[in-house]
């Protein structure tokens, strides 16, 4: 059997939503095999505690306190990376969340908006930002997170769900788009994982009991489950794999 090093060696990840939760698991399993990581958040103090967590592992790390929703956000991103790292070889699109249910019929346009840039337009920004370099790097890898949401209907969050499944729509236009130089764009789907974004439903007995009973594995899921098939879209494990939807749900949407 031949002996395989770690599956990112020598190369070089961007990581946003990094401070918890999914996006820190895939910033600590990517340095666990061998990536020099770009951590983005917007709290420098939580993102310095994975900052040292990167370190120990021995990796190298930048950190960047950034509103990914800011016009100057991605451009900084992408530039302050390549002056440390001199390129980009994995995107991983983690950073989004929703703060509100509601009707669609009594929905505040600026609610719906302020979801939309959080979910979909700050990865469009930010993914034109670092296009160059990710094709530059001739292995590279783009990871969308989007959600189980954006699968199918999302009654009083139609917000959320509509920025989600635009995510798998852009996810697979790109991903033909640039096909041929090599990059790869792939979307990844969480189904219900225990993080502090769902506490509240973890710490309401009947909530969690209702959602759970959706679920065949009727478990929550884990960040670090997440963040192995986030390893297998980044690393050469999937080089012949593009414009998918990987879904990690415990059979949620398999359901009928």
């Amino acid at each position: 059997m031949t002996q395989r090093g770690p599956a990112l060696e020598g190369r070089h990840a961007i990581v946003t939503g990094a401070s918890r939760g999914i996006g820190r698991a895939i910033a600590l399993l990517f340095a666990d095999e061998g990536a020099d990581v770009t951590l983005v958040a917007r709290t420098p103090e939580t993102l310095d505690e994975v900052a040292g967590a990167v370190r120990a592992l021995g990796r190298r790390c930048l950190v960047i306190a950034a509103d990914v929703t800011a016009d100057d956000a991605p451009t900084r991103i992408v530039e302050e990376s390549v002056a440390e790292f001199g390129g980009i070889d994995v995107l991983v699109n983690n950073a989004g969340g929703n703060s509100f249910m509601s009707p669609l019929q009594t929905m505040r346009l600026s609610g719906w908006q302020r979801t939309m840039n959080l979910n979909l337009d700050s990865a469009v920004r930010l993914i034109q930002a670092a296009l160059p370099p990710l094709l530059a790097s001739g292995r590279g890898s783009l990871i969308n997170v989007s959600s189980v949401a954006g699968l199918s209907g999302a009654p009083l969050m139609s917000h959320y769900g509509a920025a989600k499944a635009a995510m798998i729509s852009l996810t697979r236009s790109l991903a033909v788009e640039v096909a041929t130089q090599g990059l790869r764009v792939n979307a990844l789907v969480p189904g219900w994982i225990e993080t502090d974004l769902t506490g509240f439903l973890r710490d309401d007995d009947h909530a969690e009991s209702a959602l759970l009973s959706g679920v065949p594995m009727a478990r929550w899921g884990t960040a670090d489950e997440i963040a192995q098939a986030a390893l297998f879209l980044a690393s050469d494990a999937s080089s012949f794999m593009t414009g998918q939807t990987l879904i990690v749900d415990g059979g949620l949407s398999a359901m009928p």
